[in-house]
């Protein structure tokens, strides 16, 4: 075969595999195979404290409500289409259920302007009654079937009664899903807003209760200067304390934690929320169909592109040896 006649074959092959990877890559080529996905209602804390400046990678550039709403835009890149969110928030001593878990690929823009739209103002009571909001939101979760991220600094105000945390009525372990803590380990001054939004200070320890006066007063409520125990049963002197600064409450949220068989993580020490969530989450496997049709897209590409440097090897000239000249 000369020369001529093997180029023009392999320009046919060529031109025969780029034709035949790109009607497959039309058609479409998918593959399905189980993939691991989340089912999950997200509750936000959107108490006082969580406008508290002390998170982001330069400590102080983010308030804590900020980062949780990075941290679920961020989640939802990174776990996989046919997972569902859900959205919520807690005040006072309650949790409250905005949108029902949907599908987070499909409804990705609505649900990031929800998160986006996530605020402070939107909360009905000053208080914060942390355990009794897990311990609904909890209820909720369990309500969908999903399982449940709470996002919290554990800050508890008015402080916890002296006999401490409520008894969780639940089962533990039915629910699954993780608390995260949110905030920096240092106290750090709350700041006040007035009705505006707009900062006019910190709050200072007069502010905040510093201690919870409801129901029955602590045993060494007699040792407390003024004790009258019909009209000063804590005492005449004021609580002091230390509630007008805030830190995440590691050891209380572990607590809640335990109680309630759901897993700990602190946002603030977390690369990725969505891989700790699917590690304490419910196991969810889906077949998924995957589209390929980018390989065969892409073997046209290599074919074309061969082709052409085959042109090119054509129309080069051949090169010459240098001429020799002889002498009779």
């Amino acid at each position: 075969m000369t020369r001529m006649g093997v180029i023009f074959d392999r320009r046919l092959l060529l031109l025969l595999a780029s034709l035949a990877a790109t009607v497959v890559a039309i058609v479409g080529i998918h593959i399905v195979r189980n993939q691991r996905i989340a089912d999950v209602v997200a509750i936000v804390d959107i108490t006082g404290s969580m406008n508290t400046r002390d998170m982001g990678a330069r400590r102080g550039s983010l308030d804590r409500l900020e980062a949780v709403r990075q941290s679920l835009v961020g989640m939802m890149q990174d776990i996989p289409c046919q997972s569902r969110l859900g959205l919520g928030v807690f005040t006072e001593r309650r949790s409250f259920l905005l949108l029902n878990p949907v599908e987070v690929c499909s409804n990705y823009d609505a649900l990031e302007g929800a998160i986006s739209g996530l605020d402070w103002r939107m909360a009905w009571q000053g208080d914060s009654y942390v355990a009794k909001g897990l311990y609904s939101a909890i209820d909720i979760a369990a309500s969908l079937k999903s399982d449940l991220m709470f996002f919290t600094d554990g800050h508890e105000a008015p402080p916890l009664p002296f006999t401490g945390v409520p008894e969780f009525e639940g089962k533990p372990g039915a629910v699954k899903g993780l608390i995260a803590g949110v905030g920096g380990s240092e106290k750090t001054p709350i700041p006040k807003y007035d009705d505006d939004g707009r900062q006019i200070g910190v709050y200072n320890q007069s502010d905040v209760p510093q201690e919870n006066r409801i129901g029955a007063p602590p045993k060494d409520a007699e040792a407390r200067e003024g004790y009258n125990p019909r009209n000063a049963p804590w005492g005449a002197m004021p609580a002091t304390g230390e509630e007008q600064l805030s830190s995440v409450k590691t050891a209380h949220l572990k607590d809640l934690a335990s109680r309630t068989g759901l897993s700990y993580a602190e946002l603030q020490n977390t690369g990725s929320i969505a891989s700790q969530l699917l590690a304490a989450s419910e196991p969810r496997v889906v077949p998924t169909r995957t589209d390929m049709s980018w390989m065969p897209a892409l073997l046209a590409l290599l074919s074309l592109l061969a082709l052409y440097a085959l042109q090119l090897f054509e129309r080069a000239p051949m090169r010459r040896g240098p001429r020799v000249s002889s002498t009779l």
